[in-house]
């Protein structure tokens, strides 16, 4: 099973994006306009396919951690 965490964007830079997963940073090459530092985001197969609302993504980030344990 495959679980979508999302990330926050650190970096930007040309159409590859930085993203903090707190436990480690991963790069994502994005393919449509409208990105921006700060942003929460998905990446699938190297490629961030979705952003996410920061209160939503604060919310899968703490259910993340009380579960990954």
């Amino acid at each position: 099973m495959c679980l979508a965490v999302p990330g926050r964007i650190v970096k930007i830079k040309s159409n590859t994006a930085t993203v903090d997963y707190e436990l480690e940073k991963r790069e994502g090459k994005i393919l449509e306009k409208g990105y921006n530092v700060g942003d929460y985001v998905i990446i699938q197969g190297g490629i961030i396919v979705s952003k996410v609302e920061k209160a939503e993504a604060e919310e899968a980030l703490k259910d993340y951690r009380e579960n990954a344990a």
